[in-house]
């Protein structure tokens, strides 16, 4: 059902303006009138308005005057001044009252009709043209679900799916949100019937269809760009593929994207394994084997990402790459800051890698602290908070400064979150580990239907901390929760977004090219 819209009109000669308020009521707007600025405050102090017409030369309060009072009481409604005065002083003094429009009278039924489509029917008009054109795409996109057969077919769904969801948002409509969030689901349960039937075989050596992974990274993307130009790589930790749609906005006018492309993030999804992986040019367990001092067992304390330059230098060693690297990691304001005041200091380098830690600790946040979770209590306001973080960030303000050099920007990250909604009971020993999206250890009790169970992880070329360990990944949107407390511990981890299993989230990750607009 198309809403009504209500429009106040406020003029001491009101009764004169009949044929125009008919006119308004036949094509369908809901008309109230006010004859001075007391009446209408009082009329908007009571009721909702979508548009307000508002005389400037009345007695009494002045439209200047009603309209700062009407501002306090409903200050996000449109305000359209209508005035016989066209001296300047006076449409600046209106414009400064922040008014939305302004007509000089005389003016007729069309200007009038043309001034509501602008400010009100252009929204109403847009979001009845994306409900249908979402509509419209809706089976073509559950038909592509439910014969994707290759990853190229995975990304292309999940892209479509990022951009619907999005435009949904952004036009604000009731209702459709729900059916594209069914629709993501089942997205979700067919793509990991897909990763469940082919992630073996992408480790296999007649693998046809593989695709680029987290190891591959750097050789396939990065590296290439150094034959022609100084590279500066931003990868932002746990940075999602729509939350990389909102920086794109943000930076468009100081960068354009030369490539876009979703690469595949190994499992598990987590920052010890697919950053590390991304870094050395190796799988995990490569790295454990050939590297032993740079790579950190699940049980051992502390982070487990100390030795990333380390290992990204020898990955440049293996290469044959020569290139002088730069290497920055920023997990706070000041260490931005610093960024940004020597930010001259990147071009001395023909490669410089910076890693952003703040998406990351945004999910942890949004897990421990009661207040970010009210902050983010969905999709749509977990990018909210990353949209706000973005505009006031030291990298934002790096980005503007290195747009002015000829360099080639790479924005990419090492896997993405899924919020989690249903609980999985696993029983694990002390020893295992404690991802609630993945767990490894010796003595696992699970059920085999609800998780992708890898008991030969050298199969997928992950380290295991003894020769019976094995490795538990969860889909969609579960998450794994022992017994002991079960109930304390689903209801605190329900809804928090969660990294580390097998999701369109957390496994179609970004990589992006970008060259510099000036």
């Amino acid at each position: 059902m198309v809403k009504e819209i209500n429009i106040l009109w406020v003029d001491d000669e009101i009764d004169l303006l009949r044929p125009y308020i008919l006119f308004l009521e036949e094509k369908g707007y809901n008309l109230v009138t006010a004859a001075n600025g007391q009446d209408a405050i009082r009329i908007v102090e009571r009721e909702r308005f979508d548009l307000i017409f508002l005389d400037e030369n009345m007695p009494g309060l002045s439209g200047l005057e009603t309209l700062d009072r009407i501002k306090k009481v409903v200050p996000s409604v449109p305000v359209i001044m209508i005035t016989k005065n066209e001296e300047e002083d006076i449409m600046d003094e209106a414009l400064g009252s922040k008014i939305s429009d302004y007509l000089i009278k005389p003016v007729n039924p069309k200007q009038i009709l043309l001034t509501i489509k602008k400010n009100i029917d252009t929204r109403r008009l847009i979001t009845a043209k994306t409900t249908s054109n979402y509509q419209m795409q809706f089976g073509q996109i559950g038909l592509q679900i439910n014969t994707a057969a290759t990853f190229t077919d995975w990304t292309d769904i999940y892209s479509r799916l990022v951009f619907w969801e999005r435009e949904l948002e952004k036009s604000r409509i009731e209702g459709m949100d729900e059916i594209l969030q069914m629709q993501k689901q089942d997205a979700n349960k067919e793509f990991c019937k897909f990763v469940k039937a082919n992630y073996f075989e992408w480790f296999s050596d007649h693998a046809v269809q593989k695709p680029l992974m987290s190891p591959n990274l750097f050789a396939r993307k990065i590296f290439p760009l150094l034959e022609s130009h100084k590279v500066v790589v931003v990868l932002i930790d746990n940075l999602r593929f729509d939350q990389w749609k909102i920086i794109e906005e943000e930076i468009h006018d100081y960068f354009t994207a030369e490539k876009e492309e979703l690469y595949c993030s190994i499992l598990p999804t987590a920052t010890q394994y697919a950053r590390n992986s991304i870094f050395a040019g190796l799988m995990p367990m490569e790295i454990d084997q050939l590297y032993p001092e740079y790579w950190i067992q699940e049980e051992e304390a502390g982070s487990k990402n100390p030795f990333e330059k380390e290992l990204l230098q020898i990955q440049m060693q293996r290469a044959g790459i020569r290139s002088s690297l730069n290497y920055e990691k920023i997990s706070n304001q000041k260490s931005g800051k610093k960024i940004v005041e020597n930010y001259k200091n990147l071009l001395n380098y023909d490669l410089s890698v910076l890693v952003y830690n703040f998406v990351d600790m945004l999910s942890h946040a949004r897990t421990e602290m009661d207040m970010i979770k009210e902050l983010a209590y969905d999709e749509a306001s977990y990018r909210s908070i990353t949209t706000s973080w973005f505009q006031h960030s030291y990298l934002l303000e790096l980005l503007k400064l290195l747009s002015g050099y000829n360099i080639k920007l790479v924005v990419t990250t090492d896997h993405g979150s899924v919020r989690v909604k249903n609980p999985v009971k696993v029983i694990g020993d002390r020893n295992t580990s404690a991802n609630l999206r993945y767990k490894m250890g010796k003595n696992l009790n699970y059920n085999p239907k609800v998780v992708f169970e890898v008991q030969k992880p050298e199969l997928i070329h992950l380290p295991k901390s003894n020769v019976s360990s094995t490795y538990i990944f969860s889909y969609e949107n579960d998450y794994m929760v022992y017994p002991n407390n079960y109930n304390y511990f689903v209801n605190y981890y329900r809804n928090t977004f969660q990294h580390g299993g097998v999701s369109l989230e957390e496994m179609l990750i970004p990589v992006i090219i970008l060259l510099p607009n000036a």
